[in-house]
């Protein structure tokens, strides 16, 4: 009675473990097939929507703003200056160790765990 119980259990782990490995090498051809097929044709589709041209940068203008001056770009530098140097408090590198001694407490003695038994 011991020996198809046995067998029973083994049985069951084969089916465990065949329909684990199945689940997650289907997973892996799945996705590996959405990125070599899947990605390219929605790129394709993304592209047909937008209908805009591919440009290279070095085709692109850049248009400078007339009004942007030395003035305000020196107060942006030293307004992003100040807020990255509020940001970390200057603490000296020295560290103090002090040793803390524990006051008694009865709770932890183990004197008061132990039982005469007489």
């Amino acid at each position: 009675m011991f020996i198809p119980l046995m067998s029973d259990q083994i049985n069951e782990g084969y089916v465990i473990l065949i329909t684990g490995l199945l689940i997650v090498f289907s997973a892996l051809v799945i996705l590996a097939m959405f990125f070599k097929y899947g990605l390219p044709l929605l790129l394709y589709v993304y592209k047909i929507i937008t209908k805009g041209k591919d440009k290279k940068i070095s085709e692109i203008k850049v248009e400078a703003d007339k009004d942007f001056t030395g003035e305000i770009a020196a107060a942006i530098g030293a307004s992003i200056h100040m807020y990255l140097g509020e940001q970390h408090d200057h603490e000296s590198g020295i560290l103090t160790i002090k040793q803390v001694k524990k006051t008694y407490s009865p709770w932890s003695s183990k004197i008061y765990g132990m039982q005469n038994r007489f």
